[in-house]
């Protein structure tokens, strides 16, 4: 969210960066809205005064009819004025939600397709093995008896794959953390006001992807940014303590709502997976920094696994509401002979923050909104389809990259 007097004073620049989003705000409406809150705040705030001053007056003494018949006059104008201000609060917190953050200078403008590539490394490959077909055949994979429990596209992992698993998250879990990320698990469920704050659609939305547990205000996470981001909420940090940079690993529930013509088979879009988060809280002056930082982790995690790649700067109109830049990171399929979605990382700047009232205090005691950072360090279900395009062998057999080999005993073929 952003902050009203920021959108006050920089009107024409929150209205043009919302159109680049793709967003509709009437950024006046808004302002209405806040002048009207403004001067029912006042209104309350002299009658609350005059309120206090008759009740000093009543104090120790008996009052007299004047001072009894003012009192309930402020009482019943309270009455009707103090659920109106309560309207006026939630409305314009309401108003507030539907303006995206802020872009950044060098975020690409227009929609998807003019997203830029500023890197790719590796060889891409001619040919690959189908994930699906393969994992089938070798009894990796049962996405039948995963609609017969569950419903369609979710599944089984089994044997080879199960422990292919295992091994990214052990391999991905170690990088993270000589990178100075603290592990932490996250519950699976949040409430409203956490996902809302993370910049997600709420539960009346048509567009949200998340899945809403019946008579409780909570759904299940989409990402262990949710859960990570509500951490410090309602918190001041202190300037030394920064920056805190979590890795939280959870299970990801998804609709996948409004997917309809992208890439589903197998594994790639699927209802559950499993996933490690690198999640930052991090001074304003340095978010850019740490947004290079974590892309270089991600970075470093595919080319130690020897998977071609290359880095995206998302376009304006496909940023979504929270972020401000985002990078995506994706990977070369062989099978298809394109490059496919694996990772992203996005700097959020104060947006989430403010939503969730998550501060940092200044060595010189001055008190703001610090910045937020978030980064897939290992999406395991497309991580394994990437694998076993690039490693599945004509003998059937799948080569082990070297950096898991550790974590399967050694062995450097399943």
């Amino acid at each position: 969210m952003l902050d009203i007097n920021f959108i006050r004073n920089n009107q024409e620049l929150v209205e043009k960066s919302a159109r680049e989003k793709g967003y509709q705000v009437d950024i006046s409406k808004l302002l209405e809205l806040d002048d009207k809150r403004k001067q029912t705040l006042q209104t309350v705030d002299e009658l609350r005064r005059k309120r206090n001053e008759i009740a000093a007056q009543m104090k120790g003494r008996k009052p007299s009819d004047d001072l009894i018949e003012a009192g309930k006059q402020i009482k019943e104008q309270l009455s009707k004025i103090e659920p109106e201000l309560a309207e006026l609060d939630r409305s314009l917190i309401s108003e507030l939600k539907q303006v995206p953050n802020i872009i950044l200078d060098d975020v690409p403008l227009g929609g998807e397709e003019c997203s830029v590539e500023i890197k790719n490394w590796g060889d891409k490959k001619a040919t690959g093995v189908d994930h699906l077909d393969y994992a089938v055949s070798r009894d990796w994979v049962d996405f039948e008896r995963g609609a017969k429990v569950a419903g369609a596209k979710f599944y089984y992992l089994k044997n080879g794959l199960a422990l292919l698993e295992n091994a990214l998250l052990q391999f991905g879990l170690k990088k993270v953390t000589e990178h100075g990320f603290h592990f932490m698990t996250v519950p699976d469920m949040v409430s409203s006001k956490i996902l809302e704050g993370c910049g997600f659609n709420p539960r009346s939305s048509e567009q949200s992807d998340e899945y809403y547990i019946e008579g409780e205000d909570l759904a299940m996470i989409a990402t262990a940014e949710m859960p990570l981001t509500g951490y410090h909420m309602d918190e001041i940090i202190d300037e030394k303590d920064l920056p805190l940079c979590y890795a939280g690993y959870s299970a990801c529930f998804r609709k996948e709502a409004g997917t309809y013509g992208k890439h589903t088979r197998g594994l790639f879009r699927v209802h559950q997976f499993n996933k490690l988060e690198m999640y930052a809280f991090c001074l304003p002056e340095k978010s850019q920094e740490m947004h290079e930082t974590i892309r270089g982790i991600e970075e470093e995690i595919w080319q130690e696994l020897g998977i071609p790649y290359r880095i995206i700067n998302i376009a304006a109109g496909d940023l979504g509401a929270p972020a401000a830049k985002k990078y995506d990171i994706e990977y070369w399929s062989p099978v298809d002979q394109k490059y496919r979605e694996l990772t992203s990382c996005s700097n959020c700047t104060g947006f989430q923050a403010r939503s969730l009232n998550i501060r940092v205090r200044r060595k010189d005691g001055k008190v703001e909104v610090l910045h937020t950072l978030n980064g897939t360090a290992i999406s395991l279900a497309r991580t394994m389809v990437a694998v076993i395009e690039n490693y599945a062998q004509k003998d059937g057999k799948l080569l082990v990259p070297d950096v898991l080999q550790p974590y399967l005993g050694g062995v450097t073929e399943l």
